[in-house]
């Protein structure tokens, strides 16, 4: 039954209490939503509080069985380097799952950037236009995903179809398209290697496949904790993905949580009709965020190369389910509108932390990582949706 109690503080509506009967329940209103709640209720109301209650235990665990090999830094450079590169990712699928819709393209699209970067650097511009730098290789590689996350886009809101039917058929097609152009244009190989270590010569391609925080680590040095057993410094920097990670994860928060276009993303996902009768553009809303998946999937495909120096045709494999998942974990629902990307910030770390840790506690075998993934994943879609639920009063 309603509160009565609650009627009297001016400016919050009244509600039904959790323990009302399935019909006074069913009386529940979108405005429902807006009462007032202490602090910590608050807190255990966000999507992303699974998210941060298993991150906290997660390190504890780490700390007691590996501390001394995932804590000191080079630990901390090879674990940021794997939970940048599945947060660049699962920062994209995230703000498309919110708006209604996700895409398992995302994966391919990191194969299929790869290798049009790889081979425009090693054979030059097409139509025989001179030899490519890393910027021009970047620029056209990103045009061309940029397109391809357009098509995409088009025809899952014109023809009405799933994006799980869509996004799986790009999925086959552009892994398909890159291991044909790869043996085709090098000669039967579906890698490329012994590229020039371009980020050594250029700015651009240190940016993407450098180092970044070196100064943080330079004076970690001296503070005498970045030191190996010679006496010289240990680490010199994080990957720069992990600088592109934070900048995409900063931008795409701002977005989501302070400006309108965040809250047509939600409304969106939320629900679709209600948001067109209030005139927002779903159509140019969900095309944008095919596109910046896509753009997620170049920058990840991009740092690999630059890093590396090479390209393959099985990069990415998969990707496209652990970016869902940590979206997942982090908060977001399959059905839309809901998630935050602070929420795909804690996930990505769960996910990078254990897939890296596995492989240093010698009691584990490294294939349990996949076992934990589907068990935290199927756990959080149970605690999202109730968690939705809550919110909403049920609607």
């Amino acid at each position: 039954m309603a509160n009565p109690a609650l009627a009297k503080v001016p400016g919050v509506l009244p509600v039904n209490d959790y323990t009302a009967t399935p019909a006074a329940r069913r009386d529940r209103t979108e405005a429902d939503r807006q009462l007032r709640v202490s602090a910590l209720a608050g807190w255990l109301r966000r999507p992303e509080i699974g998210a941060i209650i298993g991150l906290a235990a997660l390190l504890v665990f780490l700390a007691a069985v590996a501390g001394n090999v995932v804590y000191n830094p080079l630990g901390i450079k090879n674990n940021l380097s794997i939970i940048a590169q599945l947060g660049i990712i699962a920062t994209g699928a995230c703000l498309l799952m919110i708006a209604g819709e996700f895409d398992l393209s995302i994966g391919s699209m990191i194969g299929f950037a790869g290798m049009s970067m790889a081979m425009m650097l090693k054979w030059g511009l097409p139509f025989g236009l001179g030899p490519a730098t890393p910027l021009t290789a970047f620029t056209l590689t990103l045009a061309l995903t940029l397109f391809i996350g357009w098509i995409i886009g088009n025809i899952v809101v014109r023809s009405g179809l799933s994006s799980f039917i869509v996004t799986l058929s790009f999925l086959f097609i552009l892994r398909g398209a890159t291991e044909v152009c790869f043996r085709e244009f090098n000669d039967g190989s579906t890698q490329i290697s012994g590229l020039p270590d371009f980020k050594q010569t250029d700015g651009f391609a240190d940016l993407l496949g450098g180092e970044t925080f070196t100064w943080l680590f330079d004076f970690l040095y001296w503070l005498g904790w970045n030191v190996n057993r010679n006496g010289d410094q240990w680490v010199g920097g994080l990957d720069a993905r992990v600088a592109w990670w934070i900048a995409i994860s900063i931008v795409a928060y701002i977005v989501l949580a302070r400006t309108q276009l965040g809250n047509w993303i939600y409304a969106t996902g939320g629900n679709r009709e209600s948001a067109l009768a209030n005139g927002v553009p779903v159509r140019k809303v969900k095309i944008g965020l095919f596109m910046f998946t896509a753009f997620c999937a170049t920058v990840f495909a991009a740092c690999q190369v630059f890093d590396t120096n090479t390209a393959d045709a099985a990069k990415g494999n998969l990707k496209e389910l652990e970016a869902i998942a940590a979206a997942v974990v982090g908060g977001a629902i399959l059905t839309g509108g809901f998630g935050t990307v602070v929420g795909v910030v804690f996930g990505a770390m769960i996910f990078g932390l254990v897939q890296n840790a596995v492989f240093y506690i010698p009691w584990i075998d490294g294939s349990y990582y996949r076992v934990f993934l589907g068990t935290v994943l199927l756990v959080a879609a149970f605690s999202n949706e109730n968690i939705r639920k809550r919110i909403t009063g049920g609607i």
